[in-house]
């Protein structure tokens, strides 16, 4: 996919507090090795390496138009352009970092083990996944996408949702782990300005059908998606459209 730094970093305070509150949550260590994977912008990257400034910090992207965006944002970190998905850790990490990245990859029964091993003995696997894919605001894509001439197109883009309940990540983890911490938070996100939703899932799930599309269809796709969602989460008497987002949360120390 094509990623657009400018459309997701419009609501760059709403989507740096997930990160700020999993960052907050890892333990001091000595760290002298971390990965960013789907280090994105480039502007939690650079709070990594803030906190662990004698660390070499890698920042794991697989959009090109982020990872020149992050290469301006953090220039002392190591960047990579490489797909996630066909990532191979060169070595272990003290700690491997991911905040909203890794529900774009499929299989996590196998993803999360498979990350554990990448993680050096005590360190630790810190992740955010948003978990809000059965809200309005993805699930009227889902419908825009099979009611209209673009179906034939979309349809296969139509998956189940790609990140389970808090168990199931406890329980792929557990025989890797000293110990888990993992919670669930829903943000009440206070939006401005026209249709804010639509612009919100523009820049992330909405473009995983977006992409797809070309010119005019892509205007129309959008325009009829725009409709409904703004219905669903209107503007309340102060102007404001107020939006839950469900996030999950886990940080997982390997065993030592």
């Amino acid at each position: 996919m094509v990623w657009n730094p400018q459309q997701y970093l419009k609501f760059a305070g709403q989507r740096l507090r997930p990160a700020l509150d999993l960052l907050a949550r890892i333990p001091d260590l000595p760290a002298r090795a971390i990965v960013d994977l789907g280090a994105g912008a480039g502007n939690v990257t650079k709070l990594l390496k803030e906190r662990w400034p004698e660390a070499t910090v890698t920042g794991v992207e697989g959009s090109a138009e982020m990872v020149a965006a992050g290469r301006k944002a953090a220039p002392d970190v190591e960047w990579r352009h490489t797909d996630l998905a066909s990532w191979q850790p060169p070595k272990q990490y003290d700690l491997v970092y991911s905040n909203a990245a890794l529900h774009w990859l499929p299989d996590h029964s196998t993803l999360f083990p498979t990350l554990m091993t990448s993680v050096a003995a005590g360190g630790f696997l810190a992740v955010q996944m948003p978990r809000n894919f059965t809200a309005p605001s993805h699930v009227l894509a889902a419908e825009t996408a099979l009611n209209g001439p673009w179906r034939a197109k979309l349809e296969h883009l139509l998956t189940p949702p790609p990140v389970h309940e808090p168990q199931f990540y406890h329980g792929v983890l557990a025989p890797h782990a000293d110990n888990i911490d993992i919670w669930e938070t829903e943000y009440l996100q206070v939006l401005e300005g026209e249709n804010p939703v639509k612009e919100w899932t523009k820049g992330t799930w909405l473009t995983r059908y977006l992409d797809v599309l070309d010119g005019d269809e892509k205007v129309a796709f959008e325009a009829a998606y725009g409709e409904p969602v703004a219905k669903a989460y209107p503007r309340n008497e102060a102007g404001k459209t107020l939006f839950p987002f469900r996030r999950l949360f886990m940080v997982v120390q390997a065993k030592g």
